[in-house]
């Protein structure tokens, strides 16, 4: 029997830790139970270094521009949520009288959406708010977490190639030793609340890893969830970008060990030393010495070559692939515009004749 959060609203569950983890895989492939619900992530870390620019949220003023803002992320995201336009006057009501927050409003949205769909579990695929869980777990005590690991070679490798990364093994080193030291927090404090499931584990035997997952979130396994060339989000997804392209084909066991070909042995050295532990908790074998520390030199010089190669992966996706650049391109825009206005606005310059709409 599925179990629901409370006024009988959807179970709400959290994919953590890091993206490039095989998420999509699973989110596409668990979305063929009608009781399950998760559509393409807010990804609201972007949006998060904005709220301090709100002002104090007990103030209605400031916490209905939240709200408006947050559904206006909502609808320049990159894949559009079905049959879902929401209003932020409705949402702004009905939120009325509980903890004001960033993720209550995004909650609010996916809840809403995962209702529509007749969905008892819903899951935000937005693994970096592994770093907000505390405050998750006060707005919605029943919250589970989907915690998928990944060879940090791998997964490292991958989200070098990324646009939505740094460009630069040292730098995406860091970020992913703290995403996994958040889990951590987690597993210690909440064990019963988390699944821990390895990527590989899932390549190898997809039917083994997706009934574990479903007997985890109290759903039914379907035989269809095998079938991923019948998902007509996979095949919309893979024609958006190429980070998403392999979503649409059955995965391939063989491209766990792809890192080899993708780091050289000293940035293979540099991540054993940064994760042995949790390489060695999670089974995956060293290849080096793992005696390559970070250090704040190394991080240093990364970060100008991350900036330079971030600058020339915008040039070629503009070049290559039009729609994927169009698409992330604008809500990058709209999150710069919020930026822009909000900073506006706390100087006290607040709307102009011109800007005001009737």
């Amino acid at each position: 029997m599925i179990s629901r959060y409370e006024g009988d609203r959807p179970l709400p569950v959290l994919m953590i830790p890091l993206r490039r983890c095989g998420s999509h895989a699973l989110r596409l492939r668990l979305n063929f139970s009608r009781d399950f619900y998760s559509p393409y992530p807010l990804h609201l870390v972007d949006f998060v270094p904005l709220l301090p620019l709100y002002g104090d949220l007990s103030e209605d003023r400031n916490y209905f521009q939240l709200v408006v803002d947050v559904v206006g992320l909502q609808a320049v995201s990159m894949v559009k949520w079905p049959d879902a336009v929401f209003d932020p006057v409705e949402i702004f009501e009905a939120l009325a009288g509980q903890p004001r927050s960033v993720h209550r409003i995004a909650w609010e949205l996916l809840f809403r959406a995962g209702e529509r769909q007749g969905a008892r579990v819903v899951m935000d695929k937005s693994l970096d708010n592994v770093h907000y869980a505390d405050e998750l777990l006060q707005l919605f005590p029943q919250m589970r977490f989907l915690n998928v690991v990944r060879d940090p070679r791998a997964q490292v490798a991958s989200i070098n190639r990324a646009i939505i990364h740094d460009f630069d093994t040292a730098l995406n080193l860091k970020t992913w030793v703290a995403a996994y030291q958040a889990a951590d927090h987690l597993l210690t404090r909440y064990p019963d609340k988390v699944l821990t499931i390895r990527y590989e584990d899932f390549l190898q035997d997809q039917e083994r890893a997706l009934r574990q997952i479903c007997d985890f979130f109290g759903l039914v396994f379907l035989p269809q969830m095998l079938d991923i060339r019948s998902s007509a989000e996979a095949a919309q997804i893979a024609n958006l970008s190429a980070l998403w392209s392999s979503n649409y084909f059955p995965p391939i066991a063989a491209h766990a060990d792809k890192f080899r070909q993708q780091l050289s042995m000293r940035e293979i050295e540099l991540i054993e030393t940064a994760c042995q532990d949790y390489m060695q908790r999670y089974g995956y074998t060293m290849m080096t010495p793992a005696q390559l520390p970070l250090s704040d030199e190394l991080l240093a010089s990364a970060l100008e070559r991350s900036r330079s190669a971030r600058e020339q992966a915008w040039r070629d996706l503009k070049t290559n692939n039009y729609r994927d650049y169009i698409l992330r391109r604008g809500r990058a825009d709209y999150l710069e515009n919020l930026s822009r206005r909000l900073q506006r606005d706390a100087q006290g310059e607040g709307l102009t004749q011109s800007t005001a709409v009737e």
